[in-house]
């Protein structure tokens, strides 16, 4: 598992952390009940504070999104939990598609263009190419 931050990003730290896990999880990356790098470990990796790397996965840890085991380590949810926070997603996501739908609209763009691009990503994402 590599967790990846930009540190340039106006996004903090924790947060891209956070993301950056759900994200694993969600995709599949990450299954359940595997384990996760050590506050220590990720501390080496990515050399930022272990302050920030244990309130990131505090976080994680009250969303449900992973758990701890005294002495063991820190773990993914099971399936239950990544599909919660999966339908979360999705209906976050949906919403966003709606109000850029109703934005289209108010400004006359054909429903054809947008289908358009949705098969033109849907199309180049089976194929592995998620750039537009």
């Amino acid at each position: 598992m590599a967790v990846t931050i930009d540190l340039r990003s106006r996004i903090p730290i924790y947060e891209q952390i956070i993301n950056n896990i759900k994200e694993q999880a969600l995709s599949g990356a990450l299954k359940p009940d595997e384990q996760i790098p050590s506050i220590r470990r990720l501390t080496r990796e990515l050399g930022i504070n272990p302050n920030t790397i244990h309130k990131a996965y505090a976080e994680l840890e009250r969303q449900g999104v992973i758990y701890s085991l005294a002495g063991r380590g820190a773990f993914i949810s099971g399936d239950t939990e990544v599909k919660k926070l999966a339908e979360a997603k999705c209906s976050e996501l949906l919403r966003d598609i709606g109000v850029l739908a109703d934005r289209a609209k108010k400004l006359k763009v054909e429903k054809t263009e947008i289908t358009a691009v949705i098969d033109k990503i849907y199309g180049r994402a089976e194929e592995g190419d998620l750039s537009l």
